[in-house]
């Protein structure tokens, strides 16, 4: 099982290690409640080394990624990131990732630890563009800093003025002594922050450089169960939980990252469920009777026949409430719908709201 470069800074934290996606990672510390809000209110490091990292580059790299990806990737400029969906010749998603222009004619893709090779395979069979890839996945380390106190902390470490680095924007900088680090206005919380992408062989100083900084103003670690309450609080979906390779971006609520300017793989299909609408829709719910929602559970209308399925539950930390993500039957999917959840043989009620959770 492979471990980031700080495997043994999260034992020494007394991390709770589980098996995600090949690796070795923390799923919490101090619990996921307590950790889940010092990202809310305060400021939280994860480390997400195992995500995966892509270079595409050189001639055809702009059109290997048009045809691959949902998203308009012409409308980038240096700096700047774009959310995007990797699509199979079904319209469904092989991948959600996020899509870094590093320079002309050069992207750096970041996808899901679980999809690495999966997405790696997909894109070198659609390379009839003769672009260049490099797989750096096992050479680059991802820390995500989070929370409205973020700046507070890491701005002591670089010269750079973060306030100038606009959201989904990034530059390579020096930060933490160290030289060539991307520090990205992005992350998947809600709560505001930056992510630093570096080199394995760095990620052990940047880290308790990052944790030195904010010791003052009682930063903490994250794992990733927290991650995975944050990201559901904000609707956020969840690759193998909201996507999967038989969901449309359409189905999925991601109509605004799919762009028909262009011709790209699965975009007829698309562009007719665009046009003619969808048979099921991705919703949030809470809960109205006492449970908590989990993956695979039913979801029934009030005449007792079953509309859907739950993608992902929990009982909110910050609201104090359960709530949930869904698919459902496009005729049961307003805003205010009573629905509910078969919860070991119960029936509870729950009602479809909007997202983020309120």
């Amino acid at each position: 099982m492979k471990r980031t470069a700080l495997h043994n800074s999260h034992i020494s934290l007394g991390a709770k290690m589980v098996d995600f996606a090949g690796y070795l990672m923390p799923v919490q510390y101090e619990g996921v409640k307590s950790e889940h809000l010092s990202v809310k209110h305060n400021v939280g490091v994860f480390d997400v080394s195992h995500m995966g990292e892509f270079i595409i580059y050189g001639d055809g790299s702009l059109e290997l990624l048009q045809f691959c990806l949902s998203n308009d990737v012409s409308k980038l400029n240096d700096g700047e990131a774009q959310y995007n969906c990797l699509l199979n010749d079904n319209g469904g998603i092989v991948d959600d990732l996020i899509l870094y222009k590093l320079s002309e004619n050069k992207y750096m893709l970041v996808v899901n630890a679980s999809n690495i090779e999966k997405d790696w395979g997909h894109l070198l069979s659609k390379n009839s563009f003769e672009a260049k890839m490099q797989n750096m996945s096992d050479e680059y380390s991802l820390l995500s800093i989070q929370g409205p106190k973020t700046s507070e902390v890491i701005q002591q470490l670089t010269k750079y003025d973060l306030s100038t680095i606009s959201y989904y924007n990034f530059v390579s900088t020096e930060f933490a002594n160290k030289k060539d680090v991307i520090i990205s206005n992005t992350g998947y919380t809600g709560c505001g922050g930056f992510e630093i992408y570096c080199k394995n062989d760095q990620l052990k100083d940047i880290w308790e450089n990052i944790m030195t900084a904010g010791k003052n103003i009682n930063i903490k670690p994250i794992g990733l169960a927290a991650r995975d309450t944050l990201r559901l609080e904000m609707g956020f979906c969840l690759y193998g939980n909201e996507l999967s390779d038989n969901i449309t971006p359409i189905e999925a609520g991601l109509g605004w990252i799919t762009k028909f300017s262009k011709e790209f793989n699965g975009c007829r299909l698309l562009k007719s469920q665009k046009e003619n609408g969808v048979d099921r829709k991705l919703v949030g719910f809470e809960l109205i009777d006492k449970g908590i929602p989990r993956k695979d559970y039913e979801i029934y209308d009030s005449d007792n026949y079953k509309i859907g399925i739950v993608t992902s539950g929990t009982m909110s930390p910050s609201l104090g409430k359960a709530i949930g993500l869904g698919y459902v039957s496009v005729n049961s999917a307003k805003t205010g719908t009573v629905i509910y959840i078969n919860i070991r043989n119960n029936m509870i009620k729950a009602v479809i709201s909007k997202t983020p959770f309120k």
